[in-house]
């Protein structure tokens, strides 16, 4: 087997995750095993769905609270970052032992915006793994000291988007 890749999906358009799990799920029909680590999200409907791909595409949340960590008080946001740590842990753990052909780290560009982990801690994460592993990163912002982590950066822009009947947000 050839050598592993990252893959960065950022910017601040729609699709960044939905496009890492249709990857997800062309590796899984290749017969490999998938590992996905969401982070700064609530629970949300995926989470169920996604339970029926095991065991070719596991997902794992390991913050307890149910709401968007932006939406959390200082001390529910200083419990999740513990938890958050734990699920960068095991991210660790994913990559050390090649549990999986392809780890996606959803949202972990947000962790480095919200100052939870730095770019250098990233570095040592992603450094971890073995030759094979493939890794996609999500997250909407990027800069260049991450992009140079990356074999392939792919930037996602919505140009346009219909506004829902009553109003949008």
């Amino acid at each position: 087997m050839g050598r592993g890749c990252v893959y960065i999906y950022c910017g601040d358009g729609h699709g960044k995750s939905p496009a890492a799990l249709g990857r997800a799920v062309l590796t899984a029909v290749q017969g490999k095993n998938v590992v996905i680590i969401r982070f700064l999200r609530g629970r949300g409907i995926s989470e169920d769905y996604l339970k029926r791909l095991e065991p070719e595409i596991k997902m794992f949340r390991f913050e307890k609270s149910d709401k968007f960590y932006d939406r959390l008080s200082d001390e529910e946001k200083a419990e999740e970052i513990f938890n958050i740590k734990n699920g960068i842990n095991f991210a660790k753990k994913v990559l050390t032992t090649g549990e999986c052909d392809l780890l996606i780290l959803d949202e972990i560009l947000e962790l480095i915006d919200n100052q939870i982990i730095t770019v250098g801690e990233l570095k040592n994460l992603l450094d971890a793994r073995d030759d094979e592993t493939d890794i996609i990163l999500t997250g909407a912002s990027f800069n260049d000291e991450i992009c140079m982590l990356a074999d392939e950066v792919s930037k996602f822009e919505t140009l346009k988007m219909k506004e829902e009947a009553g109003g949008g947000e």
